[in-house]
């Protein structure tokens, strides 16, 4: 039986393939003109071609596709899934229990294996108080805080401590970036419907694994871009999986040009109430060398 990390690089070469069999222009054509202001497709689309198109043309807007068209004779290169890892940088407000605290913001991003460490630090928006820091991680079925970046993987350098109630909210996080909702998409296969509302195409899907009981309806914007994305569960264990994250400003935030594009201003809400609102300063999305190993104390706590 193959192992979770060769399933893994199995549906990664799926979820590229599943896009790769038109041309960049045509797809753009029709994704428009299937998803353009008053298109009319039912509730749910199961047209496997128009998901497709609609699939690529949102890849193409964030350019995390890329493409060759040198090869021998008749024969193209595959097309290459251009976001593996990434690193942001931002800064703006976040929110505790109501309280708003300015926030200093740093992500590391992995897919394969799905990955996620954010570093904060927060000082509270009204009055006075000390700066809070805190570094949360998640890797696959594992979470961890870190009093610093690699605590708990030598004897005496820092100290992580279990969070395995906090896996599922922090792989959500994940998933519903942008770049994580169109590989979950192409995932999910024909579970993936697109539909129109109020002239914007939207796709829907259920997540997997441990999120396997979260529906995503993710909504894109005239360029293709995703839009906002709507988190939603039945299961009552999960309430605060139920997400609204909006994303606009797109741009290539990146030092160095990388030609993916990435939202500029994020906006979350959880359960209605805010969680977050940043700007974001920087980007790396030049695939940095970025590792999540799970500190030995970690995956103890995981098996008791």
């Amino acid at each position: 039986m193959p192992t979770k990390t060769k399933m893994l690089k199995m549906f990664m070469i799926v979820a590229v393939a599943a896009i790769a069999f038109q041309p960049a222009d045509a797809l753009r054509r029709n994704a428009t003109t299937n998803a353009g202001a008053g298109a009319k497709v039912g509730p749910a689309s199961d047209d496997p071609l128009y998901r497709a198109k609609t699939l690529r043309a949102a890849a193409d807007a964030l350019g995390m596709v890329r493409w060759s068209d040198i090869g021998a004779g008749s024969v193209r290169l595959p097309a290459v899934d251009a976001v593996n890892t990434m690193e942001i940088w931002a800064t703006g407000t976040t929110y505790d229990a109501g309280q708003a605290y300015k926030t200093e913001y740093h992500a590391a991003i992995g897919y394969n294996p799905p990955a996620m460490r954010v570093e904060m630090t927060r000082t509270p928006a009204q009055g006075s108080g000390a700066a809070q820091h805190t570094i949360q991680v998640v890797r696959e079925k594992y979470a961890w805080d870190e009093s610093e970046i690699g605590a708990g993987l030598v004897p005496g350098k820092g100290t992580a401590t279990p969070a395995m109630s906090a896996v599922s909210s922090r792989l959500l996080q994940l998933w519903i970036l942008p770049y994580g909702v169109l590989k979950a998409a192409l995932a999910a296969g024909d579970k993936t419907k697109i539909s129109t509302e109020n002239g914007s195409a939207v796709v829907t899907f259920p997540l997997g694994g441990l999120l396997a009981d979260v529906m995503v309806k993710a909504t894109l914007d005239a360029n293709h871009e995703v839009a906002r994305v709507e988190t939603r569960t039945d299961n009552p264990a999960l309430g605060n999986m139920i997400t609204e994250t909006e994303y606009s400003d797109y741009a290539d935030h990146g030092e160095i040009a990388s030609d993916v594009k990435s939202p500029g201003h994020i906006v979350q809400k959880q359960g209605g109430h805010p969680v977050l609102d940043i700007q974001l300063k920087m980007v790396d999305a030049n695939n940095p060398y970025l590792v999540f190993p799970i500190p030995e104390n970690v995956k103890k706590a995981a098996i008791h």
